[in-house]
């Protein structure tokens, strides 16, 4: 137990950084090691990706508030970008956070997979998210990008404990926004995913799952011990987004997933 608490400790100073430089909320660190936490110590890896994911979202209730108060301190958030994606996005978590409890445990994890290689082949395969014209203007949101493209990103964010960031980052980006505004905008757009997924798996777990620690689907120690390690790294990490060139977070935003992804492949064999 010892062990587990300081693997995720140190796992949440990690969390704290992907908060901050590429508006994650943790997600995609969270999901990953709470799941290969759980599958080892759980019996017979019993709900573990629902629980990683579950937990993911509480991690990012805390992670992402605690970023957009941050990043609006700095002036990096936008209202033209933020609403009405916001409101659309809160709809589309809904219909996620649901969907996620009653999809059974090894979908949920091949989905997370597909969800992240699609992105990565997305991200490197069509222009506009690695580098944008340093000359060019940002440009508004279409209706379709605000209505579709916020469900869209809160079913999926929801329904995988991953935040908003890896739809709406390329979205902006291809808005013309420079990384450190476009991840800046991941963390508020984060917030309402992180809240009504909690809500719903909290409320979830059948009684008879119910074990000492959990709410739900929640594992509350493994909150405690990543957000004793992502809080500080939050607030010591802050300035490092706008001191970072763009093309260098572009790629990194990239290898992240990529390493992501084998992490889970790796955990699910």
């Amino acid at each position: 137990m010892l062990t587990s608490f300081f693997i995720l400790l140190l796992f949440g100073c990690l969390t704290g950084v992907t908060t901050v430089l590429f508006g994650f909320g943790g997600g995609f660190v969270t999901v990953p090691v709470v799941y290969g936490l759980w599958s080892v110590t759980a019996r017979s890896g019993a709900d573990a990706m629902h629980v990683a994911v579950a937990t993911s979202t509480a991690v990012m209730v805390v992670n992402s508030v605690f970023a957009t108060l941050t990043q609006w301190r700095q002036s990096r958030l936008r209202r033209e970008y933020l609403w009405p994606l916001a409101a659309f996005v809160t709809a589309g978590a809904v219909a996620g956070a649901f969907a996620a409890t009653r999809i059974g445990d090894t979908a949920l994890r091949v989905l997370f997979a597909a969800y992240l290689l699609v992105t990565i082949a997305d991200s490197l395969l069509r222009k506009g998210f690695l580098s944008v014209p340093q000359t060019s203007e940002p440009r508004p949101l279409s209706r379709p990008a605000r209505t579709l493209g916020g469900v869209g990103i809160g079913a999926v964010a929801a329904c995988l404990g991953v935040g908003g960031s890896v739809m709406t980052v390329p979205i902006l980006r291809r808005r013309g926004l420079p990384m450190a505004e476009a991840t800046a905008m991941a963390n508020p757009l984060s917030v309402p995913v992180a809240v009504v997924g909690t809500a719903v798996y909290a409320l979830a777990a059948p009684a008879l799952q119910a074990r000492a620690g959990r709410l739900g689907y929640v594992d509350l120690l493994a909150c405690a011990a990543l957000l004793g390690g992502s809080l500080p790294t939050i607030a010591l990490t802050r300035r490092i987004a706008a001191r970072v060139a763009d093309r260098v977070h572009s790629v990194a935003y990239v290898v992240l997933l990529v390493t992501v992804l084998l992490v889970m492949l790796a955990a699910g064999t």
